[in-house]
């Protein structure tokens, strides 16, 4: 067994990527917060879209967001080899070629584009591709190493997906939808910077100019709260659009006030140990922060659906 399992790792880092390291490059972890958040925003338009249809544009949203991961580590390979947390990705660890993760993540990239738009309508194929672009060139290529505002500004592409799924439906787009984005848009710079203040020795060897790294952690600390409190009011859009409940409207009040409160925790926090030991529970608590507000906008759509409301 044991001289089987050392072959096959020789195998690997002679070239021979395996079907693990294709499934990694698509990042499916972040895929799935894409998915999910996507398919909120599909069912929540009005009309509604045939399941069948539904499904293939849920596929296609997925793929692309998979291609934008393929083609991020086809351009990050070099900084990805020297940051922690990203050494073991197939290209800096030596089981993919660099050329294999382009071809791989622009064929999906045309795929899903293509697919898309034939399924539904063009409006959503066009998004998602500017989506894959403005994540690929806008962020990845120009932003990320020039601007310690590139989570910011770059954080639009993975506000884009609910976007996306409501114009899968409707063909248009809609300030419920963009309700959906800027509840996204305002959830990534807290989410990332906590990531970056007990990471940031990471980010400065790489020569990525994160905020921590750039401004000081004091000044991301205090920007991280008062996205906190945007983010907390911006929840509560859809209620005042009309296209939620009473049952969203609490849950976003009780969560936006837990996140508030965390943030408030590490932006007083009094030495750099318990800094970092609060920056990574703030970023803990995000993820399933925005995965509980779309969660509760999906229960409000099924209680509607059932006439419970």
């Amino acid at each position: 067994m044991a001289f089987v399992d050392d072959s096959r790792e020789v195998s690997a880092y002679a070239g021979g990527a395996r079907v693990e390291d294709y499934l990694a490059l698509l990042k499916p972890r972040v895929m799935s917060l894409v998915v999910f958040v996507a398919l909120v925003g599909m069912l929540v338009a009005p009309d509604g879209i045939n399941p069948f249809i539904g499904l293939i544009a849920i596929v296609c949203i997925a793929i692309g967001a998979g291609a934008s991961g393929a083609l991020n580590m086809w351009y990050d390979s070099d900084i990805d080899a020297i940051m922690s947390r990203t050494q073991n990705r197939p290209i800096p660890a030596g089981r993919m070629a660099r050329n294999e993760a382009l071809a791989f993540g622009l064929v999906l990239s045309i795929f899903s584009v293509t697919l898309l738009g034939l399924a539904t309508n063009w409006v959503a194929g066009g998004f998602l591709a500017f989506t894959i672009f403005f994540y690929v060139v806008v962020y990845t290529m120009w932003l990320k190493r020039s601007t310690p505002q590139n989570i910011v500004i770059g954080g639009a592409a993975g506000a884009f997906p609910p976007m996306v799924g409501w114009a899968a439906v409707t063909g248009t787009l809609s300030w419920e939808s963009f309700a959906l984005f800027l509840i996204i848009f305002l959830w990534t710079p807290p989410h990332f910077w906590a990531l970056a203040l007990y990471k940031q020795g990471d980010y400065g060897a790489a020569g990525v100019p994160m905020m921590p790294n750039v401004a000081g952690e004091r000044s991301t600390r205090r920007q991280i709260f008062a996205y906190s409190i945007a983010l907390a009011v911006a929840s509560l859009l859809p209620n005042m659009l009309g296209f939620s409940s009473w049952i969203y409207g609490v849950v976003a009040l009780v969560s936006g006030a837990s996140f508030i409160w965390l943030c408030l925790r590490l932006l007083r926090a009094p030495d750099s140990v318990s800094m970092r030991r609060t920056a990574r529970t703030v970023f803990t608590f995000s993820l399933s922060y925005l995965f509980v507000l779309f969660l509760a906008l999906f229960v409000d759509f099924l209680a509607m659906r059932l006439g419970v409301l």
